[in-house]
């Protein structure tokens, strides 16, 4: 490498003495019109190029043939063939001809440029890729010659450099069509045999912005708030039915982990062993992230309590709890005390319980019903326990298209909100969404609501599970009560 960088160094001096820059750019043969002996340059350009020439004869085929043992390229099972003696000989007549064709123009300088190019990204990628894993520093990557950091960052921004310095256009060109490239290697998601750098990279990515997170707050921030959802599974139906509704609160930035709780019945714990894999694959295909895993525990309420204390641990962890709850579900008290669980943890809590026969509708009107407003809720920027339920309309109502009608409950306080225009333009509420105050008891004024598809309603205190599932059938709307967490904030 010495040696070779020493006689391309000398060669630039040597050029620069023998000749004008002018004559340099526009005579091709100017080492040979300053040689002492003209004989030996050509000697020394044919013998250069017979050796590049014959260097990529066998070299170009047997790459063309990785690419299709790889699935990489269209026909790859044709260009993967070999003969009997071992060679590529359908790689070899494909070269030949991309050869010929590039021959055929009559003058190599039409696609000297992006050939050069093609070698300059591929000098930058592996100085990318020497950069991404020696800054990782994963026990991985373990070079047999190490070398400074510096090298492999000046490496790849020279040689994007020297790309512009030479033709910008075609430069430019070059980077669209490799970038092209590897959205379609991408969408082919090829798996390779000695993993992949970019899910190492990506990983220190994220534990470098935990780490610069947790620095500037340890608690986590309203404004980066989103619904990543908690949600235990008994039995498939728990899911099934309320599919559509977790798709229109977690689409498109939130994430799910579907926690599989064990039941004494056997069949059932086969059922949805087969189940949730299907269901998160489900999730997968509109682009919903989706984890699962299985609790060996019986206990309903021991188990999703040991599972939140466990994951408040972690940073990137699920920030709202959602359930399923049938009309004629008898084991109320496992939910009342899930409750209890839920603000002990910080975790907010959704109890969607579905009406019978109506389920969600046609998905278009959302009423949001919001009680135990907080005198100075405008002051104190706090919302009490309506934050949650509030960002909860806004989502459901953006993925179903429709509109949001507001009941503020005062229970006889007409003075919480003067101003109902205020409350909308400071929750930033969509432009066609109403604003109603109302005086009296919620489960008296929610039956009262005929034109919804899905009732939203702030948990008060005291409301207990038995009496949700009264307001429902008395409503006749399936409704999805909320409890905040205490890191959402509507108003920000």
């Amino acid at each position: 490498v010495i040696l070779t960088a020493i006689i391309y160094f000398s060669l630039i001096f040597v050029a620069a003495v023998m000749a004008t820059p002018e004559e340099l750019a526009s005579n091709y043969n100017v080492f040979i019109d300053h040689a002492l002996f003209p004989p030996l340059v050509l000697a020394g350009l044919l013998g250069a190029t017979l050796s590049s020439a014959l260097g990529s004869f066998v070299g170009a085929p047997r790459i063309l043939l990785a690419l299709g043992e790889k699935q990489i390229l269209p026909k790859s099972e044709v260009i993967a063939k070999i003969s009997n003696r071992g060679e590529p000989v359908n790689a070899m007549i494909i070269t030949a001809v991309i050869v010929l064709l590039g021959i055929s123009l009559r003058d190599l300088n039409t696609i000297a440029p992006l050939l050069t190019m093609f070698f300059m990204i591929t000098y930058a990628m592996v100085n990318v890729v020497a950069l991404i894993e020696q800054s990782l520093g994963l026990p991985s990557y373990r070079p047999s010659l190490k070398i400074p950091i510096i090298v492999p960052l000046i490496g790849a921004f020279g040689s994007i450099t020297v790309m512009f310095i030479m033709n910008a256009f075609v430069a430019l060109i070059s980077l669209i069509l490799i970038i092209a490239f590897y959205f379609y290697l991408v969408r082919k998601q090829i798996h390779s045999a000695a993993g992949d750098s970019r899910s190492g990279l990506f990983t220190a990515l994220a534990e470098w912005s935990t780490k610069k997170t947790t620095e500037l707050n340890p608690k986590r921030e309203a404004r980066s708030w989103r619904p990543d959802l908690l949600i235990p599974v008994l039995y498939p139906k728990d899911i099934r039915s309320s599919f559509k509704l977790i798709e229109s609160i977690v689409y498109p930035k939130g994430s799910i982990k579907l926690v599989s709780i064990l039941n004494e019945d056997v069949t059932e714990q086969q059922r949805l062993a087969e189940f949730l894999p299907t269901v998160a694959s489900k999730f997968k295909e509109i682009n919903i992230p989706v984890s699962n895993t299985t609790v060996d525990n019986f206990n309903f309420n021991n188990s999703l309590n040991v599972t939140m204390q466990a994951l408040n641990a972690a940073f990137f962890k699920p920030n709202t709890l959602f359930t399923t709850i049938e009309t004629t579900n008898t084991a109320t008290d496992r939910y009342d005390t899930l409750i209890e669980d839920a603000i002990r943890n910080r975790y907010g809590l959704l109890y969607y319980i579905p009406f019978s026969t109506a389920s969600l509708a046609i998905e278009k009107n959302i009423s949001l019903w919001i009680v135990d407003l907080p005198t100075n809720w405008d002051g104190a920027y706090n919302l009490g326990n309506n934050d949650l339920a509030i960002l909860l309309s806004i989502i459901i109502n953006k993925n179903w298209n429709g509109t949001i009608n507001v009941n503020i409950v005062g229970n006889g306080n007409e003075t919480v909100v003067s101003d109902t225009t205020i409350f909308k333009d400071m929750v930033r509420f969509p432009a066609e969404t109403t604003v109603n105050l109302m005086n009296g008891s919620l489960k008296e004024l929610i039956p009262t609501e005929k034109n919804s598809d899905l009732n939203i309603i702030s948990i008060p205190a005291g409301l207990s599970t038995k009496e949700m599932m009264e307001i429902v059938n008395r409503s006749r709307i399936s409704c999805l009560f909320c409890i905040d967490s205490g890191y959402e904030n509507a108003l920000v």
